[in-house]
């Protein structure tokens, strides 16, 4: 049997979603192994570990499967899941177990904001100029950098020339709370959290690497391979916007993306551009989502 649809609900046949929730097991297990070795033994990764610091989903959470809105489960095993919070059985479709949409609804608010946020930012052209240069900002004429055992590339003097002859424009306020206060003033923009609907643009690394959030936020409701495909394109922006950089992390195995020069800079917004276009599919999916909540 495969999976059927009936209106708007597609049910899925008991061996259809084990064998989904197994295969996203075991790709959540191939992504998460050299972090929970890492944490195991103690070690700290410079570029790594903010997918588990800033954000906060937990490699558990994570690994747990979830249909999503619009998807049941049909099947004995399938009422196991009645015991999991969201989860009910779906009238008219004989017994099957799906999303209790009111009840997510009525306990997540965040489900509004995170639509007309997502939808602004996809109708905005994608600015790709910023280079990377929220992170030297961040270390702007300070001895406090944010990752202290991983040197300067350029120095000190080195790295507050670099700030100091550029334009930056930076929209994304979680990137921009962390500039240095000598730092905030040099910024063409003064994001807030009120204005983040107003500001957030397409291009934006931040931006896009928050996709990951929005969907955790919004599980159950997202499909796991939804929510795991914004992990991926997370952790992807999150290489280019260390590499990027101040620091020196070919110790860790990166080469630099030296974007004070031309070419650095070209290499960057080649880059930039790439996550732009998955971020917009992305985007688009998590819209979807939303719509479905709407209209369930």
């Amino acid at each position: 049997m495969t999976g059927t649809t009936t209106g708007a609900v597609t049910a899925l046949a008991e061996h259809e979603w084990r064998g989904r929730a197994l295969r996203h097991e075991r790709r959540v297990d191939a992504l998460l192994a050299d972090h929970l070795r890492r944490r195991a033994e103690g070690e700290r990764h410079p570029v790594e570990d903010f997918l588990f610091t800033y954000y906060n989903l937990k490699p558990s959470q994570m690994r747990r499967w979830h249909p999503g809105v619009g998807t049941v489960l049909l099947g004995p095993a399938a009422r196991a899941r009645l015991e999991e919070r969201f989860y009910t059985e779906v009238p008219g479709t004989g017994g099957a177990v799906g999303l209790d949409v009111d009840g997510f609804r009525a306990a997540r608010r965040v489900v509004d904001f995170v639509e007309r946020l997502l939808s602004a930012v996809a109708e905005r052209p994608a600015h790709l100029g910023c280079f990377g240069l929220h992170e030297w900002a961040m270390v702007y004429r300070t001895d406090e950098v944010r990752h202290g055992q991983v040197p300067l590339r350029l120095g000190r003097e080195g790295t507050d020339r670099v700030v100091e002859s550029h334009r930056i424009r930076c929209s994304h306020f979680d990137a921009f709370r962390f500039f240095t206060e000598p730092a905030r003033p040099l910024n063409t923009l003064q994001p807030s959290r009120d204005a983040q609907v107003e500001l957030d643009q397409p291009g934006c690394l931040h931006a896009n690497m928050d996709l990951y959030k929005w969907a955790y936020k919004l599980a159950p409701a997202v499909p796991s391979e939804l929510l795991v495909d914004c992990f991926e394109l997370s952790r992807d922006i999150r290489v280019l916007d260390m590499r990027a950089s101040p620091y020196d992390l070919l110790a860790w195995g990166y080469a630099p993306v030296r974007i004070e020069t031309a070419d650095g800079k070209a290499e960057y917004m080649a880059a930039q551009q790439g996550f732009a276009e998955r971020g917009a599919a992305l985007r688009r999916r998590l819209l979807d989502v939303c719509a479905a909540l709407r209209a369930a």
